[in-house]
């Protein structure tokens, strides 16, 4: 009923409000009249939403994975290496440098290895000695896989026998490179000048990334076949939780009592910390694109309904001769828009959070899609189901019933 009549003298025709139902059934017309012009302009709001989330919530999941790694390998992780001298030269790190460093109180556990640069791996004795595919030598103490929380693929990890002798135990991607598999007793590269058996192949090291690109022999090993001069490139030192700032702060003076200048000290959180910063001007990137999607399917709802006014040019005439008023027809269209908007956004957010799903489950990640991504989401249908539709709502409210029935 679009109007009322006031039973008293002087009785006028006014405008009756349209409830809320109404509102919806009426808006809801012109999407079941037309389903399938309705259902694309839907799917170009639904792949905006859908690419936001999906790289909100893949980018959120790889986080969760990172810091539950990180959890379970723990934060109390540092590591020293050898900086630069006053004159830009690479400085040294002394020999006793880890033993200096294992006095420290809080110091639970201490490890290191020295690069060795002179000796370079390869699968057979027949390959150029200048392509070396950027792998590592490094001369290791047997408890660096306990002190970067490590894990061993395929055989074992070095022990006191085999890191008297010619045994080497191969990062993962030194392993992958050489075109090796698995460890065993008949498994061989050359290394330096001889042949090592490869007793142990390592699974990926977060913590420690550089020996996934490393081949790690013996300390004896080394000294006695490899030319090592028994200098660490990089100590590992696990402390006490809540001592790890204390410790860090003096790691630099204990290492290189003579040059504590020329010390680096980090921890590989820092770096996972960089690496996400740098996830994060990525994922910026990816949601630029996923609003430009957004605002094309904000386009075309645009054009859906501008089209709609056209076309319904009838049927807004026939309701204003019926005592429709402006703002009723207004909220009609604008109605229409916001329900198309908020069906496209729906479906967005749903597909949005599938693709998560599915690739967080691929990558053995936790799904995680924060809830300011999926309200976000819809709102920001709303905004551009809001702003598509205002000016069709408009441009049908001033159409006069006489003008409209005439284009009939």
């Amino acid at each position: 009923m679009s109007v009322t009549l006031q039973n008293r003298p002087g009785a006028q025709l006014t405008p009756a409000r349209m409830p809320a139902a109404d509102v919806v059934r009426v808006g809801g017309v012109g999407l079941r009249t037309r389903p399938l012009r309705a259902f694309l302009s839907a799917l170009g709001i639904a792949i905006g939403i859908a690419a936001m989330i999906s790289v909100v919530g893949i980018s959120s999941s790889s986080r969760a994975e990172l810091d539950r790694t990180l959890a379970a390998l723990g934060t109390n992780l540092l590591t020293v290496s050898p900086g630069r001298t006053l004159f830009g030269a690479d400085a040294q790190l002394p020999a006793d440098s880890m033993a200096m460093i294992g006095r420290i109180g809080p110091v639970t556990q201490v490890a290191a290895t020295g690069q060795i640069a002179d000796a370079k791996v390869y699968r057979t004795d027949r390959i150029p000695q200048a392509e070396t595919g950027g792998i590592a030598v490094r001369a290791t103490q047997l408890g660096l896989l306990d002190t970067v929380g490590g894990e061993v693929a395929s055989g074992t990890w070095l022990n006191e026998a085999t890191a008297r002798y010619p045994a080497v135990v191969l990062g993962a991607t030194t392993a992958e490179r050489l075109g090796l598999g698995a460890a065993g007793p008949d498994v061989q590269v050359w290394l330096g000048d001889r042949w090592f058996t490869v007793v142990g192949i390592l699974a990926p090291a977060p913590l420690a990334p550089e020996l996934d690109s490393s081949a790690l022999v013996g300390w004896a090993v080394a000294a006695n076949h490899l030319r090592f001069d028994g200098h660490p490139t990089t100590v590992y030192t696990r402390t006490e939780a809540d001592q790890v700032e204390a410790v860090r702060a003096v790691l630099g003076a204990t290492a290189n009592p003579e040059a504590p200048n020329e010390v680096d000290v980090s921890r590989p959180s820092d770096a996972l910390a960089a690496a996400q910063a740098t996830d994060e001007t990525f994922t910026a990137l990816l949601l630029g694109l996923g609003a430009v999607a957004l605002l094309v399917g904000g386009v075309g709802v645009a054009n859906t309904m501008v089209i709609s006014v056209l076309e319904r040019r009838s049927e807004i005439g026939l309701r204003r001769s019926l005592g429709a008023t402006r703002g009723q027809i207004r909220t009609q269209f604008l109605a229409e828009s916001l329900l198309l908007s908020a069906l496209g956004g729906a479906g967005g957010v749903l597909l949005g959070i599938l693709v998560t799903s599915g690739y967080a489950l691929s990558q053995g990640w936790p799904t995680v899609v924060p809830a300011w991504a999926t309200i976000g989401g819809v709102l920001a249908t709303l905004l551009i189901g809001g702003l598509a539709g205002l000016y069709p709502a408009i441009r049908a409210s001033r159409l006069s019933p006489t003008e409209a029935l005439a284009t009939t």
